[in-house]
């Protein structure tokens, strides 16, 4: 079943919403985060939480000590200009990231906790640094990514495996250094059957990731655990494992789908319905999926009664020739415990998700869309990009599930 999963996945052609425009790599299965061309050559809920600016550090309220919220964002997806980018944020001295993602902030630092997806391995210190098609990352993105008000990310992507085994390792060891929990790759066997275990509220919840496969490269047979492939069975196994060592709620990440697609493919439809139906002494086996890889926003939605989003698009990203791959969403959902302690299931009690766009000009910039500046600001680009996402977020019926845009 893996081996048909894994095929169907890494077999994805090229985009159907829009053809690649000149000088664009088609897409083959093997990665489609080219920047645009000529780019590489280019100048560079209410309710404060963990970090909120209303409540001091660690001090949690009444509330969130109930339940807890949670948010979730896409793709950073780091490509030669944004490192040029955040060099000259840097002041030329080292790589700043924060202040591209800065508009990410209040809703990461705001919610109990917060989930990137890291896209991309580490070069060494001092380089040298690399984007499309093999991304060596400045390490100093761990940083950027904690100082933002992220706890988790998941590191399962097609490039995990762009620099190796040594990649991951660099990675996960600066990410360890900055405070970021992470999974979906590991550097032992170990540290494979550990998924990232969190306290959030008054839950514990466990974050599983996955990707559908590593762009060609293949996992070394005496390190099969560099990286978790999707397969369905393992998934619940590990699932149902982080539920027998205590995990409230069980969240996971999966790297997958077809690359400018806005349409789930027929494999995330079908794994999404697997794991969503999983259920161990009537309690469901995972509690949330969020998805990322298309580079384009994709449909929330809600199967067998659990949390679906199928793409949140990118979060950082080079300009690249569709322009859809400077949009994403954050995915933010407010669980509420069981109604006797101890028993039952945590649920989600609100859905919301915000859109943003990443401006590549005159440099590189998160917007929030859904703030009131941005709605009256004017901006073109801005407008077309509110409108797109809205239309794909909605489209598979998550509206009368009761998820609503916030900023």
């Amino acid at each position: 079943m893996a081996a048909a999963l894994l095929g169907g996945l890494a077999g994805c052609g090229s985009p159907t919403s829009e053809p690649p425009q000149h000088g664009a790599p088609k897409y083959t299965g093997t990665g489609y985060e080219k920047e645009e061309d000529g780019q590489a050559a280019a100048k560079g809920s209410g309710e404060t939480g963990k970090r909120g600016q209303a409540l001091p550090q660690g001090h949690r309220s009444k509330r969130a000590a109930r339940g807890f919220s949670l948010v979730a964002t896409g793709d950073l997806l780091i490509h030669d200009s944004v490192i040029r980018q955040a060099r000259a944020d840097a002041g030329g001295s080292g790589y700043d990231f924060s202040r591209m993602i800065a508009a990410a902030k209040p809703m990461a630092s705001g919610a109990d906790l917060a989930i990137c997806h890291m896209e991309t391995v580490y070069g060494a210190d001092g380089g040298p640094f690399t984007g499309y098609p093999l991304f060596q990352t400045p390490p100093q993105l761990a940083h950027s990514v904690k100082k933002t008000g992220y706890d988790s990310c998941s590191t399962a992507s097609n490039h995990t495996l762009d620099a190796g085994a040594e990649g991951v390792g660099r990675t996960l060891k600066a990410m360890d250094a900055a405070g970021l929990k992470h999974v979906g790759s590991a550097r032992s066997a170990a540290e494979r059957k550990r998924p990232a275990v969190l306290r959030a509220g008054g839950a514990k919840v466990a974050q599983l990731a996955y990707t559908y496969g590593t762009n060609g490269i293949p996992v070394p047979e005496d390190k099969p655990w560099l990286v978790n492939l999707i397969d369905p069975e393992r998934i619940i196994a590990d699932a149902r494992a982080a539920r027998r060592a205590g995990a409230d709620v069980v969240v996971a990440s999966m790297h997958w789908g077809t690359e400018w697609q806005e349409d789930p493919d027929s494999l995330q439809r079908s794994v999404a319905g697997k794991l969503t139906a999983s259920r161990s002494h009537g309690r469901r086996d995972i509690d949330l999926i969020i998805g990322t890889h298309a580079h384009v926003p994709q449909a929330y939605e809600k199967v067998n009664g659990t949390w679906v989003v199928y793409g949140m698009g990118d979060q950082i990203a080079g300009k690249m020739n569709d322009p859809r791959g400077s949009m994403g969403t954050a995915a933010r959902f407010r669980f509420a415990p069981p109604t006797k302690r101890g028993h039952g299931e945590w649920t989600v009690e609100k859905a919301e998700f915000t859109p943003f766009l990443m401006e590549t000009e005159p440099r590189q910039t998160l917007v929030d869309l859904a703030t009131k500046e941005s709605r009256s600001s004017g901006n073109a680009q801005q407008d077309e990009a509110y409108d797109s996402i809205r239309k794909v977020v909605y489209s598979r019926g998550a509206a009368k599930d009761g998820l609503r845009m916030v900023p």
